[in-house]
């Protein structure tokens, strides 16, 4: 399963719906299928998908159990959810808005309507991503002033831990996803859905940033700042420093000291 490949799952015990909705959007994405709501958990949990469609009525457990269950953790808080239901009436569907679902169609739905409702969502998952790339003190500053989301909540975790760990040049994909209690795969969709980049750049980027935090303050040599986020190679850490922020370290300290 490659970073990029797009998954949708379908949580639907009718299996008519299941094929019809796969038939409209099986070009686009790698279809996962569910007939309950605890089954649409464990894959979810499992695969993190890009977007789920779920309906209300179900055995096991109902779409809003399922919504409340995806949206309260935060392995999967970032996950679009469609909600399909045969229900018109306006407590169901405000109920399950106010359970975190980020969108809403009523049975039978136009087929049309919903890849535009689909597209409309990711192309908002796109603006989050945007959010989540900009700077980590940039961010933290922006989401001090509000109430954070699950998701900034996660980041924050990620942060807090390469903070902690940040001189250890050997702290790889394996580590950081043992501390956050995932398997490599889950962190990989997650911090890909959030921030579009691979674990490797997330971490580069967390060391980089650091780094030009510390040149910024002149706390150090450049080479003692290298070693001290995590480089082992000075030559290499001028590279992606150059690479990252357009100007060498001792350049960018020069203008930060003007």
């Amino acid at each position: 399963m490659g970073d990029n490949e797009k998954i949708l799952l379908i949580v639907e015990d009718n299996e008519d719906i299941r094929l019809y909705l796969k038939s409209i959007f099986e070009s686009e994405f790698r279809i996962l299928e569910a007939t309950n709501g605890k089954e649409g958990v464990q894959k979810s949990m499992d695969l993190l998908p890009d977007l789920v469609i779920s309906d209300l009525m179900m055995p096991e457990m109902d779409g809003l159990e399922f919504c409340k269950t995806l949206k309260s953790d935060e392995k999967t808080s970032h996950i679009p959810i469609v909600m399909l239901t045969a229900k018109a009436d306006l407590d169901s569907r405000i109920e399950g808005l106010e359970l975190g679902a980020d969108d809403y169609l009523t049975k039978p739905f136009n087929a049309k309507e919903i890849e535009v409702r689909v597209r409309n969502l990711l192309v908002n998952r796109e603006k989050l991503r945007e959010r989540y790339s900009i700077p980590f003190e940039d961010l933290k500053t922006q989401t001090e002033a509000k109430t954070k989301t699950l998701d900034d909540q996660f980041i924050d975790k990620l942060n807090a831990i390469l903070d902690s760990r940040i001189s250890e040049s050997g702290f790889g994909i394996e580590n950081l996803a043992e501390e956050m209690t995932l398997s490599t795969t889950q962190l990989r969709r997650k911090i890909k859905a959030l921030c579009n980049q691979t674990i490797v750049e997330f971490i580069r980027n967390h060391r980089l940033q650091k780094a030009a935090q510390l040149l910024s303050q002149n706390t150090g040599t450049i080479s003692e700042i290298a070693y001290q986020v995590g480089f082992d190679s000075l030559s290499y850490f001028s590279k992606v420093f150059q690479e990252s922020y357009g100007v060498s370290p001792s350049e960018y300290r020069e203008k930060a000291l003007k």
